[in-house]
Parts: C-alpha cells; structure tokens; sequence
C-alpha cells in the first residue's frame, strides 16, 4: 500500500495543478479505472492517506534550517521545507547568528513541511515523534525569566577566543593543548563550547548579571531549540544529549557527564548547564502551532546523526559528511580510543537512557562547503554552488593551483589556530576555472588528511568510504574524492542522513517505539559507487604539494601589534623595528655631526 500511496500521491498533485497530462494513465502499473477511482476518492473527500507511523526531524545547521518527515517503516522522505539562515561577521574572524531567527526558521520550517504534507492528502497527526539535529560546539546564553537571548550564538567557526586559548595552552605543563584530552578527548581549541561561554561571561555585561543572579541558561543550539520548543520561560525542558555536551570541553567522556574539575578550571558555573540526557528518550511535547502534544524524543549533534543515519552501528564503520566543513567519523564501539594521530574522541551516540554510550573517533575540518560561499559572496567568481561544478569541470584541472582555505585556522590533524588560507602555484596561466577546481581539490585533500590519520589510529584502513551531505551531489567533488583517496566513494540516494539519524532516534525512542534500529528491521539503502580513475602516482604527487601548501599557511597569524593613543599600530611597538629604527636614527645624527666638525 505504501508505494501505491505514493504513486498516487503524485496523482493527485497533477489533478490539483491541472497537469494529468503528464501522467500517463497506465504509468507504473496502476490500472486506469483504479486510479481514477482513488483520485476521484481521495481529491473529492477529506480522506487522508495512511502510510503508517511517521516521524520528523528538525535540521538545525549552520547555513539553514529543514524540518523533514519520513515514514518511519520504510525511511521514505514524504516531505520537508528548508530556510537559510543570516551569518554575521562583526570583527575579523567572528561568526554569529541570531538565536530568534534561528527558532523562527524552524516554526516556519515546520508549519510549511505541514502545509506540504496536507497538500499531499497525508494526515499529520500521524506524525508520532520529532528528532532533532544541530550545528554543533555553537554556544548560546538565555534569560530563563524572559525568554530572550543574551547576546547572538558564536558560532563554532568564530576565533575571538584564541587568545584566550594561548593563554590556557601557555599555562599547562609543557604548553600542552591536549592536557584536558584524557577527560574530554579533545585539545584545548577555539572551536569547542566552554571557551566561547568562558568569553560571553567575561565581555557581554548581560550574560555576567544573568550568571550572577542565577537567571542565565546556556545551551548549544539543540538546548536551545528543545527549551523553546517544549514551553520557554515557561515550564521549557533545559537539557542536552551527550553528543552535544561531548563537544563542550566541560563533560567527561568516561563518567558521562559534567565533570566538576573542567567546570571549575573555565570558571563555569555548572548550575547554567542543560541536564545530559541520551540521545534518544522523551524530553518534552511540543507546546505549540500544529504539532503540538507529539513528543521530541531524539537528540544528536548533526555529524553523529549522520553516523546512525548512515547505519554506522559496527566498530570500524565510517561516513564523511560534507557540509559547512567536512567530518569523518568512524565508529569505536563502547570504548573511547584516544588518538596519536590530531584526532577527536567523541561520543557518538547512546540510543536510550539504559543503553551503553558509543564512541567515536573524528577528523574535523572547519572549511568545506564554506569555500563555495567564500567563491560566490566575496571574490564573486560563481553565482551559486551549482555554477563551481560546471566551472571547475571545464578546465578539469588546477594547474598547479593549490588552494588551502584555512579561514578559521586548520582544524584536525593539526590543530593550528594561527593558520590562514592561502593559495599557491599561480601563473599567469591561472584563471578563475582553476581557482574552482583547486576549491573542489581542497576539500579532498582535507579528508585525505583526516582519512590517514584515522586509518594510522586505528590500524585498519577503510577500503571504501561512505558519503552524505549537501556537497555530495556535485559529482565532479565526488569523483575526484575517489581520486585523492584511491578507494571508492559511495553515496547513497537519499541524502538526507543527517536528518534520517534524528528521526531514527526519536522513533526508537521509549514510549514512542515506531522505528526500529535492529539490523535485520532497518531499510536497505540504495547506493551509487565513484572507483578511482587515476593512478596512485598521480594521487600521491598532487597530495605531495597540497601538504607543501599547508605548510605555507602555517603560523601566519601571529599576535598583533599593539596601537597607539590614535587607534593606530606604532613603529615603537615592535621592539627589534624600534631598536634598528632608533639604531638608524642615532647613526644619521652621528654621521651629521662628523661631518659638521670637518
């Protein structure tokens, strides 16, 4: 019944737009007397179509917000509505976004995704459960008597805080960035949650009274949307799942929960921290507009999502998912693996308040899909994401152009805040063609560096690798994906995985129970496979100069100068300029007075 629904879903769509023409009577087997027959039912009466139990998913990233809805017996996508969301940039390395926007864009979301569905005849009160799935380590500050946001979310991209992180670094014994690893199973960095609250608390006054007073809640982006959601000021559920709080730098990866020690060496106040919950339990109904009563039973930091939506559930597995930046992960199973390698070690999911935690080891990379951004928004050279994959094949070729996009210092393996993007191997050969192909390059090399890395930790190299996310339907990236790694990429049909790994969650959730995560239960996935078409020669002599290129981008940003009573950098304050310049002036007026006495 549920294909033939589908098919007539379509049906109807025609028959309201006019367009049964399209539809050819005998398509796909369904008798034309039949069809006409449940056309004429389902258009003519309040009839709404039964496909089982169905489950949503809220997508909260960091271009855009979707909200999704799947059949939860067959994992099919009925329908979803996506909103773009404003990134602001107000100093140099700083990335904010607007919290209310943020929860707009996901009631708009949802009550258009609704509209969609009733368009189709499809009965939402069918809808049992909503998973959510969010931009991770992005750190937010609320008042809980108002409501209202404190300052704009720092997005997990932003660097206003690497001073603060040399200084942290500067103060453990041997300038460590990994002194905290053995708790939290990552470097102190830039790019996690306490140091950005750490920064809110010290420099936004609102945030400093809120904590004072004990009027303040902090969240990452899923705390945020689950407290609102689920009734705000009032009666709002304040909790997070242990992905996200894996991604904080203030939770124990072994105790699994808020470690007293690491709240302690930020300064954290652990009373404004959400309670940990499991990544898949009831949390809270939804209090509001046509969903409201069905229950938010999932909770999963967007890359982890991705893992269970890629059916990662076996020690060895992995997905690469590239989005905003690019994130490997591969499944650790019920142990946390430390890296040797510039790794992560992360929690990867724990499916019911009961069940054991799995874990995971992660390449992170701050800039994949960012780039085709950065080519549209600034230099200008494409008008949309599509425009780079027929630029880029055009040429088929760099050139000798190698393109490190390091806008927010270089994530894993290396972990170096004081990186920038540089691009090297220019001709006057180069145009904008190869500029796009190294773009493209650039992402595939960056996952060929988390890729080793993972393959050196783990001692099992991947012999193919499992893709998601929005860049993946660029074929061009894909193919040359597989080129770099030398093993095949395979990417499935639907590419939502993100999103199917949140509402996997919330459906298998106690007290919901309408989708099942046992093996033999879970749905088959349909594939398309990209082989290596280049030889290994070839692979490793473009990878050869990438990893020269980065070195180029290396220790670029250094500590600025300081600035004069003008707001303006003073020759005097660099201290070997100001000797050589003094040095200079002392000789002229030397060399003056010689020749004077003459």
């Amino acid at each position: 019944m549920t294909t033939l629904a589908h098919k007539v879903r379509a049906w109807v769509r025609a028959l309201r737009h006019q367009q049964l023409e399209a539809f050819p009577v005998a398509v796909r087997g369904i008798r034309p007397s039949r069809a006409s027959l449940m056309i004429s039912t389902m258009a003519g009466s309040s009839h709404r179509i039964k496909l089982g139990p169905l489950v949503a998913a809220i997508d909260q990233g960091t271009s855009s917000t979707r909200f999704l809805v799947f059949n939860s017996k067959t994992a099919e996508l009925l329908s979803h509505h996506q909103v773009e969301i404003k990134q602001s940039f107000p100093k140099e390395g700083w990335v904010e976004e607007d919290p209310k926007e943020i929860l707009q864009s996901v009631y708009e979301c949802m009550e258009r995704t609704c509209e969609k569905l009733t368009q189709l005849n499809i009965d939402i009160s069918n809808i049992k459960a909503i998973g959510v799935t969010n931009q991770r380590e992005t750190t937010l500050v609320w008042d809980k008597e108002t409501g209202e946001p404190l300052y704009n979310a720092i997005v997990w991209l932003d660097l206003r805080t690497q001073s603060t992180v040399e200084s942290l670094i500067n103060k453990t014994p041997g300038k460590n960035k990994n002194h905290l690893k053995h708790k939290t199973g990552l470097p102190i960095s830039t790019y996690f949650s306490a140091v950005k609250l750490r920064w809110l608390m010290d420099n936004v006054e609102e945030v400093h009274k809120a904590v004072v007073s004990h009027r303040a809640m902090f969240g990452t982006i899923d705390s945020w949307l689950i407290w609102c959601l689920t009734g705000g000021k009032s009666s709002g559920v304040h909790c997070t799942d242990v992905t996200n709080a894996s991604r904080t730098m203030l939770f124990n990866i072994h105790t699994m929960d808020w470690d007293p020690e690491l709240c302690k060496y930020f300064g954290i106040p652990m009373e404004i921290l959400p309670r940990v919950r499991s990544s898949s339990e009831i949390y809270g109904l939804m209090k509001s507009g046509a969903l409201s009563g069905i229950p938010i039973s999932g909770c999963l930091g967007d890359q982890s999502a991705a893992l269970v939506g890629q059916m990662c559930f076996q020690d060895g597995q992995a997905k690469n998912t590239y989005g905003t930046g690019c994130f490997l992960l591969r499944n650790t199973g019920p142990k946390p693996v430390m890296s040797d390698h510039g790794l992560l070690t992360t929690v990867a999911y724990k499916l019911g308040r009961d069940k054991p935690p799995c874990y995971a080891l992660e390449g992170s990379v701050a800039i994949a899909g960012a780039v085709v951004r950065w080519l549209q928004d600034n230099l200008g050279i494409i008008g949309s994401s599509k425009e780079l994959e027929k630029l880029a094949a055009s040429v088929g070729t760099s050139y000798g152009c190698y393109f490190v996009p390091a806008f927010s210092g270089l994530y894993a393996p290396y972990w170096e805040p004081s990186a920038r993007g540089v691009i090297c191997g220019l001709t006057q050969f180069t145009n904008k063609s190869h500029l796009a192909f190294a773009a493209l390059e650039a992402v595939c090399f960056q996952t060929r560096e988390i890729l080793d890395a993972m393959n050196q930790d783990s001692g099992i190299p991947l012999t193919q690798l499992q893709v998601d996310g929005g860049m993946t339907s660029n074929r061009l990236l894909m193919q040359l994906q597989a080129d770099i790694l030398c093993i095949p990429v395979v990417k499935p049909s639907m590419p939502e995985t993100t999103a199917l790994g949140a509402a996997m969650a919330a459906g298998a959730a106690e007290g919901v129970s309408v989708w099942s995560l046992n093996p033999d239960d879970l749905s088959e996935v349909t594939s398309e496979k990209f082989d290596p078409q280049i030889n290994t020669e070839e692979s490793e002599f473009r990878y050869a100069r990438w990893k020269k290129a980065v070195q180029k981008s290396m220790n670029w940003e250094t500590t600025e100068l300081p600035f004069n009573g003008n707001g303006e950098s003073s020759i005097f304050s660099s201290v070997p300029l100001g000797f050589y310049i003094m040095g200079s002036m002392l000789m002229l007026i030397g060399a003056n007075y010689i020749a004077g006495h003459k």
